[in-house]
C-alpha cells in the first residue's frame, strides 16, 4: 500500500505540535518555582527532550514497539532503528515507519519532562541525567509496550487512545515516588514558596493546550473523521476542566489564573485516553469531573504536607487514572468501534481498570526503587547550601 500523503503531512505536523509540549512543561513548571530555580526547571525539560530522543532512537523504540516478549517488553528488532525506514511500518500502513517512530519519540520526551515536578528545586543535575535515562528505559518503555506495542494490556483489551496510562499515570505517580524519596525542600511548610512568574506558567499552559491537539488528534494516525473527533473532544474537555476548577476554587477563595490553567491541563489529561472513543458531550463531562477531582486531590496533598508542589501527581497521575476509568465507562461503538460500560461492555471497564492500576503500581514502585538506588550511590539531592543558593547558580552557573 502506498504512503498516504495527507496522513503523513498531518502526523508530521502533529509531531511538531507534541514536541512543543516538552519545553511548554518547562515554562509551566518554571513559573511555579522560586526565581532562583527558574532556569533549572526549564533546562530539565529541554534536556529531557535531547536525552530521551537519543535513547529512543538507540533502544527505546525497539523496547516499546518491538515484537512482544512475554507481554512485558519488545524485542531488539528495531535497535538503532534497524528495519525502520521511509516505507510504511508495522504500526501504520499509511505513513513511513520513521514518522511513526518520531511521533512516539515526542510522547516519551514530554513524559520525562512531567516527571521533573517531583524533584523541583532540589535535584542534582548529574543524578537527574542518570535517572532520566534509566527511568525512560525501565519504566516508560515497558508501559508503552503493554498498551501500544502489543503487550499484555493490549491483549487484554485495555484502551488508551493517546497516553492517559502510558504518559500521565506513569509520570504522575513517578513524580510522587521521587518526591517521597528526595524529601521536602528546605523550609517547606515553614515559609512561603510563591511562584516567581505566573504569566510564564500561563504561557506554558497555552502551549500545552495547543500541542495537545497533535497529542490526541494525531493519535488517530490519519487525517480523517476520527482525528477531527479527537480534536473536538480534546478542546471541550480542556475548556470544561478549566471552568470546573475555576468554579470550585472560587468557592474557597478567588478565581485565580493559575487555578484556571491547572484545570485546563487536568481536563486535557482526563480526556487523553478516551479522546478517540467518546463523543464531544461526554468529553465535557469527563473534563469537568477531571478538573474538580484533580483540584480535590491537590487539596488533599496540601493537607498531608507532601512536597510534590507542582502537582504532577494530582493532575497527571490522578487525572490520568480518572481518564482511563472514564474511557472504560463512556466509550461508544459509534465513535471508534469500542463499547464501554455504559453500553453494557463490562469487560472493557475491567480491562481499562486493570491496565491503569497496574501502571500505577509499576510506575510508583519501580521509580521509588530507582530513586533510592541513585540516592544511595551518587546522591539524588543537592546540598543544603546549593539549595539555598538556588539550582540556577549551583547547577548551571547562571541567573535570570
Amino acid at each position: 500500500m502506498p504512503i498516504d500523503s495527507g496522513a503523513t503531512a498531518w502526523i508530521l505536523a502533529s509531531t511538531a505540535l507534541v514536541m512543543i509540549m516538552t519545553p511548554a512543561v518547562g515554562f509551566f513548571y518554571g513559573g511555579l518555582v522560586r526565581r532562583k530555580n527558574l532556569i533549572s526547571m526549564i533546562t530539565l525539560s529541554f534536556v529531557a527532550f535531547a536525552l530521551v530522543s537519543i535513547q529512543w532512537v538507540l533502544i527505546g523504540y525497539s523496547l516499546a514497539f518491538g515484537s512482544d516478549v512475554g507481554g512485558f517488553i519488545g524485542n531488539l528488532e528495531y535497535l538503532g532503528l534497524n528495519n525502520v525506514g521511509m516505507e510504511p511500518g508495522a504500526f501504520s500502513s499509511a505513513i513511513p515507519g520513521l514518522l511513526y517512530m518520531v511521533f512516539q519519540l515526542v510522547f516519551a520526551t514530554v513524559t520525562m519532562a512531567i516527571v521533573t515536578s517531583g524533584i523541583a528545586e532540589r535535584v542534582k543535575f548529574s543524578a537527574y541525567l542518570i535517572f532520566a535515562l534509566l527511568w525512560t528505559t525501565i519504566v516508560y518503555d515497558p508501559l508503552a509496550h503493554w498498551v501500544w506495542g502489543g503487550g499484555w494490556a493490549a491483549q487484554f483489551g485495555a484502551l488508551d487512545f493517546a497516553g492517559g496510562t502510558v504518559v500521565h499515570i506513569s509520570s504522575g505517580f513517578a513524580a510522587l515516588a521521587l518526591a517521597l524519596v528526595i524529601g521536602k525542600r528546605v523550609g517547606f511548610g515553614k515559609y512561603a514558596m510563591e511562584p516567581n512568574n505566573i504569566p510564564l506558567t500561563i504561557l506554558g499552559a497555552a502551549l500545552l493546550w495547543f500541542g495537545w491537539f497533535g497529542f490526541n488528534a494525531g493519535s488517530a494516525v490519519a487525517a480523517n473523521g476520527l482525528a477531527a473527533s479527537a480534536f473536538v473532544t480534546t478542546n471541550v474537555a480542556a475548556a470544561a476542566g478549566a471552568l470546573a476548577w475555576m468554579v470550585v476554587s472560587w468557592i474557597n477563595g478567588k478565581p485565580s489564573s493559575l487555578g484556571f490553567v491547572s484545570g485546563a491541563v487536568a481536563g486535557l489529561v482526563a480526556i487523553t485516553p478516551g479522546a478517540g472513543f467518546v463523543t464531544p458531550m461526554t468529553a465535557i463531562l469527563i473534563g469537568a469531573i477531571g478538573g474538580m477531582f484533580c483540584y480535590a486531590v491537590m487539596l488533599w496533598r496540601i493537607r498531608k504536607g507532601y512536597d510534590e508542589s507542582l502537582d504532577a501527581w494530582a493532575i497527571h497521575g490522578m487525572g490520568g487514572l480518572w481518564g482511563a476509568l472514564a474511557t472504560g465507562i463512556f466509550a461508544v461503538a459509534a465513535v471508534n468501534g469500542a463499547s464501554g460500560l455504559i453500553e453494557g461492555n463490562v469487560h472493557q471497564f475491567v480491562a481499562n481498570a486493570a491496565g491503569a492500576f497496574a501502571a500505577v503500581i509499576y510506575a510508583f514502585v519501580v521509580t521509588y526503587i530507582l530513586a533510592v538506588v541513585i540516592d544511595k550511590t551518587i546522591g539524588l539531592r543537592v546540598t543544603e547550601e546549593e539549595e539555598y543558593v538556588g539550582l540556577d547558580i549551583s547547577q548551571h552557573g547562571e541567573r535570570c
